[in-house]
């Protein structure tokens, strides 16, 4: 009698985990998930899992300068990234004929839930003098629909590796929840926070929009927390771009006085979303980790909007 139960209440065990993992596992293969492992090897590839390369004209950035596909690459020797990365390159000299930003941009159907992404964060030029104010970014934003829009939505990781906003030459990175704004006159209704010290190399950025708090993490430790009154009302597009700050934006004293060309450059190894749930940082390594396993390098399962939304690459 004694070993019939034990042998029961085993089965009983076995079968009660085994539930545990089927249920576990459903619950992933189901849920609203969003992962990219940037291991492509052409563009079009890339274009055909719903990203867009900004190519319009516009803030921010250095006036009149262009933003392009030419600085997007997939190098398959960067140290620390293993399946891959998406490369962003951008230039300039200072002037707006040889300002080349960059920016990428995913389908705007995303606001509370988890964001994630693991980023190289560089403070040094590749090529080039030094000093420039460049914003190496990973951020959600909706289109601005008139200036000091209530409905406008928007939260920012921001490296300036040589300041910025009104705090030149110390490196720092900085967190942005926007409730809105308007270019001219310049006004901003917003909450921020900025961390002093150098964010160079690997970094993991973990974005949360849940029970109307913006938590910012960096690399598992909380960064920001921004309240109600910036919390996102709108759904989001999610985005990075590189590019440079003109003089007098906020404060900031802009590019270097030099004529030579430079570039500076930032590597994404994965972007992450969970849609609905707040998530840690180990959370989310253990979703990346465990796709990265089962050989899941592009999951999309966040539906669209209903109705669907333009996704413009842009402000």
């Amino acid at each position: 009698m004694i070993k019939t139960s034990l042998l029961s209440g085993s089965a009983l065990l076995l079968s009660a985990l085994c539930s545990s993992a089927i249920s576990a596992t459903n619950e992933h293969a189901n849920s609203s998930v969003f992962f990219d492992d940037f291991s492509y090897q052409t563009l079009g590839a890339f274009y055909d899992n719903g990203w867009k390369a900004r190519t319009e004209t516009g803030h921010p950035g250095i006036s009149g300068a262009s933003w392009s596909a030419i600085g997007l690459s997939f190098p398959d020797d960067i140290t620390g990234a293993e399946h891959g990365a998406i490369r962003m390159s951008s230039v300039t000299d200072g002037t707006a004929a040889n300002t080349r930003h960059t920016q990428i941009c995913h389908a705007r159907k995303y606001r509370e839930g988890t964001y994630a992404a693991r980023i190289f964060f560089r403070d040094e030029p590749t090529f080039g003098p030094d000093g420039d104010e460049v914003i190496e970014t990973f951020y959600a934003i909706s289109p601005l629909k008139a200036p000091m829009d209530k409905d406008y939505s928007e939260t920012d990781f921001e490296y300036l590796p040589n300041g910025g906003w009104g705090h030149p030459d110390k490196p720092a990175m900085w967190s942005t929840t926007w409730e809105t704004f308007q270019l001219e006159p310049w006004t901003k209704v917003n909450e921020n926070t900025r961390s002093e010290g150098s964010y160079a190399g690997w970094r993991t950025l973990v974005l949360t929009v849940m029970d109307n708090k913006v938590r910012y993490y960096v690399d598992g430790e909380l960064f920001s927390e921004h309240s109600e009154n910036v919390y996102p009302e709108v759904a989001m597009s999610m985005n990075f771009n590189l590019w440079f700050m003109p003089k007098g934006a906020d404060g900031s004293q802009g590019p270097v006085d030099s004529p030579e060309l430079r570039e500076y450059q930032e590597d994404i190894d994965w972007v992450y979303h969970r849609q609905g749930v707040a998530l840690s940082t180990d959370q989310v390594m253990a979703e990346v980790t465990s796709m990265r396993d089962n050989k899941q390098a592009f999951i999309d399962r966040v539906p669209a909007h209903n109705p669907p939304l333009p996704s413009p690459c842009g402000l």
